[in-house]
C-alpha cells in the first residue's frame, strides 16, 4: 500500500484466488486429516518457492529473507506431518 498498490486480503478474495484444493468437509479420520493437510502445505510451499525464485530474479533481497524463513517453517511442518503420517 506504501507503494500505492492495494492490498486484497479479505477471506472471499483469498479463497477465489487459491491454488490449494478444497478441503473435504466430509473427511473424518485423523490420519485422514493429515494426509491433506501435508498435501495442502506442500502446495503452499511449492508457491512460496516459486515466489522466491522471482523475487531472487529482482535481487529483492529482505524478500528472499522473508520468504526463507517462512519457507523453512512449513517445511518443518510437512516434516512432521509426512513423519505422522509414516510411523
Amino acid at each position: 500500500m506504501t507503494l500505492g498498490a492495494k492490498a486484497y486480503g479479505t477471506a472471499r478474495h483469498v479463497a477465489k484466488t487459491s491454488r490449494l484444493p478444497d478441503y473435504p468437509q466430509e473427511t473424518s479420520k485423523d490420519l485422514e486429516h493429515v494426509r491433506l493437510l501435508a498435501e495442502r502445505i506442500e502446495a503452499y510451499l511449492t508457491g512460496l518457492h516459486e515466489s522466491r525464485k522471482a523475487v531472487e530474479q529482482h535481487q529483492d533481497t529482505d524478500t528472499v529473507d522473508l520468504l526463507t524463513a517462512i519457507i523453512t517453517e512449513f517445511e518443518k511442518h510437512a516434516w512432521f506431518l509426512r513423519a505422522s503420517l509414516e510411523g
